[in-house]
């Protein structure tokens, strides 16, 4: 820096705190900042992972651990909130909402945002998925505007191998899940490990990925609460 440019931005520096002095109004300011710095923040914590790879289960696991030791989560699937609104609509089976029209889709996907956004708990995780298969193409599961407005702490993509995926979707009896092929998987994972690093980039928070293989839900599940501990 150039001495002239110091100097000037020191004198600016010093007047600005002789103003606010003179006006009573250094002490509000430095009051507000402490009270920020005391007062905690809801920490939001966005999961996602591809059908079939075991994410729910991971998630009910670890929120269950954290609230044996005394911390305040809740846990949010977004497709149930969607689909609530979704019943108003005549809609009565959940793995039909892939099918809506885009439109459709924006304004429930809008109105979970709001809802989420009220939350208080100390953690709030985001059940959700990264994107959405449609006949149109592949259709992000959170759109930029949303994915801001949510304003997440942490991104965390749970994943397993495509001969894994393909075997738990063959063998979920609960789910009119669609039955790809696994070079088709494949490609799923690529697009979902794309999308979230550019989330990751777009929001500032870090990202994590899980990986879920067969007789290893346990270690998962711990990796899962050590991540969101380290989030508050």
């Amino acid at each position: 820096m150039e001495p002239e440019l110091g100097y000037c931005l020191w004198w600016i520096y010093w007047l600005i705190i002789i103003t606010c002095s003179s006006e009573n109004k250094l002490i509000p300011i430095c009051l507000n900042w402490r009270h920020s710095l005391e007062e905690p923040r809801k920490k939001t914590v966005i999961i996602v992972g591809v059908p079939g790879v075991g994410k729910s289960t991971i998630i009910s696991n670890a929120t269950q651990t954290l609230l044996n030791i005394g911390m305040t989560v809740c846990t949010v699937v977004f497709g149930s909130v969607m689909f609530e609104e979704a019943k108003k609509l005549g809609i009565n089976d959940r793995d039909q909402l892939r099918k809506l029209s885009i439109d459709v889709q924006q304004k429930l996907q809008s109105m979970a945002a709001n809802h989420i956004s009220s939350l208080k708990e100390s953690i709030v995780i985001v059940d959700t998925h990264l994107f959405i298969k449609t006949p149109s193409g592949y259709y992000p599961g959170l759109p930029m505007n949303m994915i801001l407005s949510l304003k997440p702490d942490r991104l965390i993509l749970v994943t397993a191998n495509s001969e894994e995926i393909l075997r738990r979707r063959k063998n979920d009896n609960t789910r009119a899940r669609d039955i790809n092929s696994e070079n088709q998987i494949k490609t799923d994972i690529d697009v979902a490990i794309s999308m979230i690093s550019s989330l990751s980039i777009m929001t500032g928070a870090p990202f994590e990925i899980i990986y879920n293989h067969d007789n290893m839900i346990n270690s998962a599940s711990s990796l899962m609460v050590q991540l969101l501990k380290n989030s508050t």
